[in-house]
């Protein structure tokens, strides 16, 4: 069975504006998302755009991309747009793959794919081992707790579980891991997200995936042997990236 990545990316962003079209290693970071989504296998690639500069860019690079509303408060709103415009089947697999991770590893999305053919998910995402402390005790890295079915339990910017029994000499990373921007969905599920209302815990958190929790949609987490990558949040994360591209 074949799939389909959407790449949201909208242009305002309050501390890179114009992010999507900053350019690494002289190419905007967009399109080094889409190539590498491209290596994936992915039957179609689409960038779902807020912005005709953007959407023109991606298009000089032989890549599809789909302007959509303004108006949308999340990258989940903008994959459902483009899908309606499509007219996809309900039973479409669509990865969500984030338009400021230029670091994404192709086999990654490959592997959440056939992770959701193998366990029947109709909502997943992927999360890996943290490699250090500081990388756990940062809020910017968002932490899940699993079950034994490998279903999400919480996601959180804290430390969880219970961060008092944590430090620096004491670390167990087999309870808590480091959750990846990377999302899963047959469409139907998708639209069913789309729909809710924003719940308390999602705003308490600014974590759109605990709008789905709240509501009984189960997530599967697949725990993915790599490497966390680094996305592009600040202009630090900008620098660091371009250092990692250029050697």
């Amino acid at each position: 069975m074949t799939f389909k990545v959407i790449i949201p990316a909208r242009y305002d962003s309050s501390r890179l504006p114009g992010k999507p079209l900053i350019e690494i290693a002289g190419i905007p970071m967009i399109i080094h998302v889409a190539r590498k989504a491209r290596l994936s296998g992915a039957e179609e690639v689409i960038v779902a755009t807020d912005d005709r500069r953007i959407q023109d860019e991606v298009e000089k690079h032989n890549f599809e991309a789909v302007l959509t509303s303004k108006h949308h408060l999340s990258g989940s709103d903008r994959i459902l747009e483009v899908a309606t415009t499509k007219s996809w089947d309900s039973d479409t697999i669509i990865i969500n793959v984030q338009g400021d991770e230029p670091m994404m590893d192709p086999q990654l999305i490959n592997e959440l794919h056939e992770q959701m053919i193998k366990t029947k998910a109709t909502f997943i995402t992927a999360a890996t081992k943290f490699d250090h402390f500081d990388n756990f005790s940062n809020p910017n890295n968002v932490k899940v707790v699993i079950n034994n079915l490998s279903n999400a339990l919480y996601f959180s910017r804290s430390m969880i579980p219970n961060a008092n029994t944590f430090n620096d000499e004491i670390f167990d990373t087999n309870n808590s891991f480091h959750h990846l921007g990377i999302y899963g969905y047959r469409l139907s599920t998708l639209k069913e997200f789309c729909n809710l209302k924003k719940s308390n815990l999602e705003i308490i958190e600014r974590l759109e995936q605990l709008r789905a929790l709240d509501n009984g949609i189960t997530i599967k987490v697949f725990l993915y042997n790599g490497k966390p990558f680094k996305g592009v949040d600040t202009l630090e994360d900008l620098i660091e990236i371009k250092k990692l591209f250029s050697s």
